[in-house]
């Protein structure tokens, strides 16, 4: 009878920490900030205030909320103040809601500004149309596993040809997964692997990016760099 007792109170436990997780998400302006910080960028107080719309005591409650609920971090810089999502966990559940919100719509009035559908940030990896392509020439190169999980040898060897470095072993991070695109209802690189993408396309400036923005955009060497090594073309 005790252990009957433990066990419903348990999965009330659990029960009720779903619930407040997903309070979290439902209110709009807190939903805004998110969005926001999807870029993987730190935010200060004031500039998600702006991108919510609300009062800056009124994010700070938001903030505050999202905080606790471990959604978000808080930085201290100096005198100022950031703020920045907890981890690549929260940013995928982000990026899957996003999807499932898409899909919920029965008008299907709500569209991905082709720009952003092209190529934008997921936190700390690439997203868009680029990205799945990406991630499906890395599988059939066999660069990657056929489900994406993992980084072969020869894919290691190629990727470090190019100057590529994925530090296999060093985090306790998955190397390399698929992560849902909510535009594309394809697979992009996530995990290291494409954390390490991200970063050696912004440091060869293949990519630039957008102030307070997801979107990406690839610059004349990156299109050319793109196509010599992976093989892409489809660029606008």
């Amino acid at each position: 009878m005790t252990s009957f007792i433990s066990e419903n109170e348990e999965e009330y436990e659990l029960e009720s920490r779903m619930a407040l997780t997903a309070a979290v998400m439902a209110d709009k302006s807190r939903s805004r900030m998110l969005s926001a910080l999807m870029d993987g960028r730190a935010w200060t107080a004031t500039e998600l205030s702006a991108v919510a719309d609300v009062s800056a005591s009124t994010a700070s409650a938001h903030l505050a909320r999202l905080c606790e609920q471990r959604f978000v971090i808080s930085l201290a810089q100096g005198r100022h103040r950031y703020f920045r999502l907890a981890s690549t966990e929260i940013a995928q559940l982000l990026e899957r809601l996003m999807g499932v919100a898409w899909a919920s719509s029965t008008t299907r009035k709500i569209a991905t500004p082709l720009s952003l559908r092209h190529a934008r940030t997921c936190y700390d990896h690439l997203a868009g149309e680029i990205a799945v392509m990406l991630f499906d020439t890395l599988i059939s190169r066999q660069w990657i596993t056929a489900e994406g999980d993992a980084l072969t040898p020869l894919g290691q060897d190629k990727l470090a040809e190019i100057g590529i470095e994925t530090g296999a072993g060093v985090s306790r991070r998955k190397l390399s997964c698929g992560c849902l695109d909510w535009s594309e209802r394809r697979y992009h690189t996530g995990g290291v692997l494409g954390a390490a993408l991200l970063t050696y396309f912004e440091q060869q400036r293949w990519i630039t990016t957008t102030a307070g923005s997801r979107q990406v955009t690839f610059t004349p060497l990156g299109i050319r760099k793109l196509q010599l090594h992976f093989g892409i073309t489809a660029l606008r």
